[in-house]
């Protein structure tokens, strides 16, 4: 539910936060975790020798810039993608590893340590997963065979979602859009299998969904049933998601439309709306009180799956139901299921050569499960303590360079530019780290069973996060563990975070002079603080509340600017003749451009009156632009980049790395480029926004 626009941070400490893992308080003494750093992969920064001098940056900004780098790093064949933000998460997973073996090293541990322990141990014992086969969900499967009518099949939805796994839609709280203090429930759409609806519903995607449907009747197959059977069932079952993603909104509609997430109705309303499942019963069967108003968002779907309901086969619901269960299950299971999960998903989905490790599967699992658990040990040790107050100022100029903007912005109102003001003056960082570690005392965990564990932690995020609808919302909490190499801005708390990970080159390197960081970290900053001005953060006002603090006349102008950009990813396409969807990934090409244009300004403000020292033979605001593309050096696997341009709010990193600079005058002035040039947008062409 957050609008986490996706890029990066840093941080560093002070005392660590005090702990909530009520066992920690018995334990005597905490565990001694160590790291060696001398086996940890090494960062990917800047460096003169990347260069490509045959190319010209007025031209070709990404071939100059990193199009050596990308030559000589081809994706690993564990990957779909290698670049910056990957070579960091190689490093963290390594660090994690190393967390990992050591609290599972100790049988006698509690706390987070045995948490992060038991998952590892049973994860990686791959002999003992095999040996349990199928077994671990059997009595799953058996209670699907045994649902023969609506009355039942409404009863095992409500009675698996109260177990964290609901197969239909997402449910949660989350802050209510019009009092941003009080959390509600929010119910969306899901149930489908494949990245976007359009897969299922457009003709260019059918090589793709008949492998789905293989892919289903494989792991049906794989479950049990017989081979005839499966192929069956499997038509059954695409038939019965491609009807769900015919009333689903599309990727491109919900990064575009953040409104489509707030629908507030009463449980009498929403028990009228879909009879056939009354949300008054399912609201009582997850042990949540009856509440005055919640968010059925995306309401023709809900719809939907009442008509469904009544007049779908119960077999056909099975078979759905069946897939669902054991598809969801194939990661923890034994080798056959792991290998056809990651033969479509990944192979070809993805185009990924290889399936990851196992330490790095189980690793994946455990952040998604209790990754604030394990970033309560990270933090301990893969932390740089002088890194903070570093990260802090310059937090604090890129505040000030993006207030000196808003200031002085020629095309809106005082009144409206008052409000952004407003909003401005109530941003808060959050760094590093949670003040507050979330308590994980209530989830049992064992080195009996690693799917058991991986189901008790489901139930277990599940319920918690249940807990909090009808309360207050807790503003320490954090949507990202400090392991996680990323950032996020998050609009209903107008909060900015930047999780640990991210505080290493390119994006930032305390012995790297202040145009590199400025260029790597402090445009991420940029980013994720103009991201409370995109197209869909600046629907919510100062308080995080969802309202117009637009003047007619200003949201025409931002419209009219905004549409520019549109227009400008519109343009460019990869190899293959294929457009970036300029409207798809608007949001986050407006947070690139405000974000560069405040880092440049922040940066030239912090290195004012000092000597403009060469390095490589490269300026200052060289080395700054040439930082801002080593973060966006990346390459794709070809049925990566087709996945991303249909879902990923983001556009391919090449095009994150000429698209902001293009329209900034310092770059053209940096490189000496002249009009005309591919990166100079001058005049009708050039977007200035924030």
């Amino acid at each position: 539910m957050l609008l986490s626009l996706a890029v990066t941070a840093v941080l560093a400490g002070c005392k660590q936060p005090e702990s909530t893992t009520g066992t920690d308080a018995a334990k005597p003494e905490a565990m001694a975790l160590t790291l060696d750093e001398s086996t940890l992969p090494p960062v990917s920064r800047f460096q003169g020798s990347d260069l490509d001098t045959s190319k010209n940056a007025c031209t070709d900004f990404t071939g100059y810039a990193n199009g050596k780098w990308l030559e000589s790093n081809p994706i690993p064949s564990d990957r779909t993608s290698w670049g910056a933000f990957e070579a960091l998460d190689e490093r963290s997973n390594a660090v994690q590893r190393q967390l990992a073996e050591q609290s599972a090293a100790d049988t006698n541990a509690s706390g987070v340590e045995k948490l992060v322990g038991d998952f590892w141990a049973t994860g990686m014992d791959e002999a003992k997963i095999n040996a349990q086969g199928i077994d671990p969900i059997k009595s799953e499967l058996t209670a699907i065979d045994g649902l023969a009518d609506k009355d039942a099949i409404t009863d095992y939805l409500r009675s698996s979602a109260a177990k964290g796994q609901n197969f239909l839609f997402g449910f949660g709280a989350e802050a209510d859009f019009k009092d941003s203090t009080m959390n509600i429930a929010y119910a969306s759409q899901g149930g489908l299998g494949l990245p976007d609806p359009e897969y299922y519903t457009k003709a260019e995607n059918k090589e793709k969904l008949d492998a789905y449907q293989a892919h289903v009747a494989k792991v049906l197959e794989l479950s049990g049933l017989t081979a005839e059977d499966a192929a069956k069932q499997a038509a059954d079952v695409v038939a019965f998601e491609t009807r769900l993603a015919k009333a689903s909104k599309t990727s491109e509609q919900l990064s575009r439309d953040v409104s489509l997430y707030y629908n507030p109705v009463s449980l009498a309303d929403a028990d009228a709306l879909t009879p056939n499942f009354p949300w008054t019963r399912f609201f009582e069967s997850q042990g949540v009180a009856p509440q005055e108003k919640f968010s059925l968002a995306m309401p023709d779907f809900h719809k939907e799956v009442n008509a469904m309901l009544d007049d779908t086969g119960a077999d056909v619901w099975r078979a759905y139901l069946r897939f669902h269960t054991v598809d969801g299950a194939a990661p923890y299971l034994s080798d056959a299921f792991v290998e056809e999960n990651f033969n479509f998903y990944s192979k070809t989905l993805r185009g990924q050569k290889e399936n990851k490790p196992r330490w790095k599967r189980v690793l994946r699992t455990l952040n998604g499960e209790a990754g604030e658990a394990l970033g309560q040990l990270y933090v301990k040790v893969a932390f740089p303590a002088e890194s903070k107050a570093k990260m802090e100022a310059l937090v604090a100029n890129l505040s000030t360079a993006l207030k000196a903007r808003i200031e002085n912005l020629a095309w809106m109102s005082g009144e409206t530019k008052t409000k952004a003001l407003e909003k401005w003056s109530s941003f808060t960082p959050k760094i590093g780290y949670p003040d507050k570690w979330r308590d994980w005392s209530g989830l049992q965990t064992s080195r009996d069973s690693y799917i058991g564990n991986v189901l008790a932690s489901n139930e277990f995020n599940y319920k918690w996060g249940l807990s909090k609808i009808g309360q207050p919302v807790d503003k320490t909490e954090w949507g990202m563990p400090p392991q996680m190499v990323n950032a996020y801005y998050n609009p209903l708390q107008n909060e900015v975070v930047f999780p640990a990970a991210i505080l290493q080159p390119p994006f930032f390197d305390p012995d790297a002079p202040d145009e590199v960081n400025y260029g790597g970290i402090g445009a991420v900053i940029g980013h994720e603080m103009t991201h409370g001005y995109d197209d869909q953060g600046s629907r919510f006002g100062p308080t995080g509340n969802f309202e117009n603090w637009w003047t007619e006349a200003d949201a025409k102008g931002f419209g009219e600017r905004t549409g520019k950009l549109v227009a400008q990813f519109d343009g460019y396409s990869i190899a293959d003749g294929t457009h970036v969807n300029g409207k798809l990934t608007l949001g986050e090409n407006i947070a690139d451009l405000g974000g560069l244009a405040t880092a440049y300004d922040a940066m030239k403000t912090a290195t004012e009156g000092t000597p403009d020292d060469t390095s490589d033979g490269l300026t200052r605001d060289q080395r700054f632009f040439l930082n801002w593309a080593t973060v966006w050096r990346r390459n794709f696997t070809p049925e990566e980049l087709a996945v991303r341009l249909k879902t990923d709010p983001h556009a391919p990193a090449q095009f994150r790395a000429i698209g902001a600079p293009s329209n900034l005058p310092a770059f053209a002035a940096a490189f000496s480029c002249k009009e005309g040039d591919p990166m100079v947008r001058r005049g009708g062409q050039q977007v200035v926004i924030w």
